[in-house]
């Protein structure tokens, strides 16, 4: 009985720490063709998973692709088509492109200065947090590290303040990345920007004008604890690891208090897109809204950046009614991905987030607009457009911290004028 008992506990700490596995799953993208089969796909994307099901891009409108990934136990994808939607496969196997992308992604581990960090890998949360210390004390005199918080689980969350002092009085710059743990790409872009505003300040004309213009206030990554998880154990987490019942995480992106759990998100705990029990329930959500609230008046643009879609947007999430300031908005955005295309003929859209995408409440970007009053807030969808999705391989980091460095120094110039 004893060694039942002791096999029993072996097992279930194996469980407990084996990675999540994704061999033999299937990527999909259905095409709904009625307004019916919308509303069926839209009912499965904001409940609960059902059968392993997740979406990688909603449910949209009639027409427009949507796409899944599905456990080979499921029937569901035979469903769809028996319903009359169009299925394409996408990737044959998922867990090939995880492997795929962990063999660059894992060979390089910095410890050293920040000259020595590889900005064209992807990065564990230990090596980010060594970069976010070398380059501030390497760049002591314009850059420094703020602790706005700590995550549920206790890590901290850390911010790059940048500010020159060359100017006085000057209008605040907020960017953020990885507030969806699985959305890599997205702290990898912001960590390039960031070592190329400080690398080549005083060298490169444009850097050093749009790093003297503002203050800056840089968090490369949000979601502390889910982007540790994407590392250590699933691949595909999403939310926080706060705990729910049975179920772990609240999307960070629907907790904000501005039209908060209206539509476009879930009060099923174990939904992707559960928008918790509470507006700010999430320390994450609340630690990162007290810091921007902190300075209200001064910081005048905010880009909380996600992939993928390619997709440059504005508020409101929550309705597809437009802002009162849209018109100057769309304008800046317009700007960003008029720079962004030129090096690589990469092409985003932009719009707002409920129109381009799908309604969103309780975003960090209508909360900044709409409680905050930061007049230029945006989401931005980074590389790509299905292709790799979530899995972007490492080659494409560079490209895409290069191109969206570009639309940052246009949106930077737009927004100083205007």
């Amino acid at each position: 009985m004893k060694l039942l008992s002791f096999l029993l506990c072996l097992s279930l700490c194996y469980i407990a720490h084996a990675k999540v596995s994704y061999d033999g799953f299937k990527m999909y993208e259905v095409i709904p063709r009625t307004g019916l089969q919308v509303k069926i796909l839209e009912g499965m994307y904001t409940e609960s998973k059902i059968d392993r099901v997740d979406f990688w891009v909603p449910p949209r409108g009639i027409n427009i692709p949507v796409q899944i990934s599905v456990s080979p136990k499921t029937k569901i994808i035979a469903t769809l088509r028996l319903m009359g939607m169009d299925t394409t496969l996408v990737m044959d196997n998922v867990q090939h492109f995880i492997d795929q992308q962990n063999k660059v992604d894992l060979k390089y581990k910095p410890r050293g200065k920040a000259a020595e960090f590889d900005y064209g890998v992807y990065h564990d949360l230990a090596a980010i947090n060594d970069w976010i210390t070398n380059i501030t004390t390497v760049y002591a005199d314009k850059a420094k590290v703020i602790e706005v918080g700590k995550s549920f689980e206790g890590r901290p969350i850390r911010l790059i303040q940048i500010d020159t002092g060359k100017v006085q009085q000057k209008n605040g710059f907020f960017m953020e990345g990885g507030i969806h743990a699985r959305e890599w790409i997205s702290p990898a872009t912001v960590i390039y920007m960031t070592g190329q505003m400080l690398d080549l300040y005083g060298t490169d004309a444009k850097i050093t004008d749009i790093v003297d213009s503002y203050t800056w206030y840089i968090l490369p990554v949000f979601n502390v604890d889910g982007y540790e998880y994407t590392w250590t154990k699933d691949r595909n987490w999403r939310k926080t690891r706060s705990k729910h019942g049975l179920c772990h995480g609240v999307d960070p992106n629907r907790n904000w208090d501005y039209e908060w759990c209206e539509g476009g998100a879930s009060k099923e705990p174990c939904s992707d897109t559960y928008c918790g029990p509470s507006a700010f329930s999430e320390v994450e959500v609340k630690a990162v809204s007290d810091f921007i609230n902190s300075h209200k008046g001064t910081i005048k643009a905010f880009i909380d950046f996600h992939s993928f879609s390619q997709l440059w947007m504005t508020p409101w999430g929550y309705t597809k009614d437009l802002p009162t300031d849209y018109t100057q908005l769309n304008a800046g955005a317009k700007a960003a991905c008029d720079a962004l295309e030129v090096d690589y003929g990469t092409k985003y859209q932009h719009g707002n987030i409920a129109d381009i995408i799908y309604v969103a409440s309780g975003s960090s970007a209508d909360w900044t607009y709409g409680a905050e009053k930061i007049k230029y807030s945006y989401a931005v969808e980074l590389r790509d457009t299905g292709e790799y999705g979530f899995l972007l391989p490492a080659d494409q980091i560079l490209p895409s911290g290069k191109e969206t460095l570009e639309a940052l120094k246009a949106l930077c110039s737009y927004v100083f004028n205007n």
